[in-house]
């Protein structure tokens, strides 16, 4: 299962981002393997795309999933690595900086 972010995700838009992608991890089918979530469109974004993807991971493990993180812009995960959460998200394959 796989769930896109969107290009802007800010304190202001973390609240219907998660909303909208929240459908998505209801979509578990049998309750194995990963949520992927694509980081690719990601262009703007604060400590609240790190929240979003926490909160994402905590739902994915209710449902008995793991969350992975692809193309991720290197800022996330960088920050992501400062307040320590980075291996908590799976990050892979980031995208360096513009």
């Amino acid at each position: 299962m796989s769930v896109a972010l969107p290009p802007r995700l800010t304190i202001g838009e973390a609240r219907a981002a998660l909303a909208a992608l929240e459908p998505g991890l209801g979509q578990s089918g049998n309750g194995s393997g990963a949520v992927e979530v694509d980081a690719g469109a990601l262009a703007a974004f604060d400590t609240s795309a790190i929240a979003l993807l926490l909160e994402l991971r905590r739902q994915a493990q209710a449902i008995g999933r793991t969350l992975v993180v692809r193309s991720a812009p290197a800022a996330m995960a960088d920050l992501a690595g400062l307040y320590g959460v980075a291996d908590l998200l799976g990050f892979e394959a980031t995208r360096p900086a513009a």
